[in-house]
């Protein structure tokens, strides 16, 4: 959709009339045709919007809990203990010469990041139904500030990370810096991935009850319970098309040390992830102008 402005024209005889009244702007609606482009800048114009939806759904996934934010600390730390006991101890899964709890924790710090944002994103135009019929605004905003609110459990799950370190002797490396950029490809991915899903939701409800299955098993794809160098070359820089695997292994490579650079699975992670980022927001823009109607 695009907005197009056309100043009111004065009536003969309207000298009376307040300034205000005279130059009013009328606001024309117009749905998008084909392929629309998309429009950053009426996305920025609402980043109002953004920042009050953002905050909305943060205060509302803890309202009436008992313990509040601490579960964006419980999940990926009992999922911890959990992997620590089977493969740790168990089956012995090499962890690159860490620790393995530390090693996997620092796994789901953004596994957990990207698993919220693809979970919310892909339902978040059905469950904001009522809103996009009744206000117009740049539909955009709903599964972004979906990605966005998690962002609030990713640092208190940090901060437990960096406690794991302290405890275990372990300090960042001089590559900590780089932990923005893996931070963002989390989010890209999850954002990229929630368009192209939150667009289909619309169409086909099955997609709910297909995303947590996808999350379960990008979650095993995923080198979280085991480390990318259990795989030879060319077939570990392969395994960076999953974008996470790129993530993941910045993560511990930038805080952890681990003798696995993983330059090569960065950049074909990168690309993959913008590639669906790209992607999945012009298919969303394309079905945009139906999503009152259908939704």
């Amino acid at each position: 959709m695009h907005h197009t402005l056309h100043p009111v024209r004065q009536p003969s005889g309207s000298a009376s009339l307040p300034s205000a009244t005279r130059t009013a702007p009328v606001v024309h609606i117009e749905p998008s045709h084909g392929w629309s482009s998309l429009d950053l800048r009426e996305l920025w114009a609402y980043r109002e919007l953004l920042y009050f939806l953002t905050w909305r759904d943060v205060k509302v996934r803890y309202k009436q809990t008992v313990l509040g934010a601490a579960w964006a600390i419980i999940q990926p730390f009992f999922t911890m203990v959990v992997f620590s006991l089977f493969f740790g101890t168990l089956a012995k899964v090499p962890s690159d010469g860490i620790p393995y709890p530390i090693f996997s924790y620092a796994a789901l710090v953004p596994w957990s990041f990207f698993a919220y944002g693809l979970n919310q994103s892909s339902n978040s135009l059905v469950g904001e139904a009522n809103l996009i019929k009744k206000v117009y605004f740049p539909r955009l905003i709903i599964p972004l500030a979906s990605v966005l609110s998690g962002a609030v459990d990713f640092v208190l799950a940090f901060l437990v990370l960096l406690g794991m370190m302290l405890y275990y002797g372990i300090v960042p490396t001089v590559n900590v810096w780089t932990l923005p950029f893996f931070f963002v490809l989390a989010m890209v991915t999850a954002l990229g991935v929630g368009l192209w899903l939150s667009a289909l939701n619309v169409q086909f409800r099955d997609v709910r009850y297909v995303v947590p299955f996808l999350v379960q098993f990008w979650m095993f794809s995923t080198p979280i319970a085991y480390p990318s160098s259990l795989l030879p070359e060319p077939w570990r820089t392969l395994y960076g098309i999953n974008p996470m695997v790129g993530v993941v292994e910045g993560f511990r490579w930038a805080l952890l040390g681990t003798n696995t650079a993983p330059g090569p699975i960065v950049i074909v992670s990168t690309c993959v992830a913008l590639m669906l980022f790209i992607g999945g927001a012009f298919y969303f823009r394309r079905l945009e102008k139906t999503f009152a109607d259908v939704v």
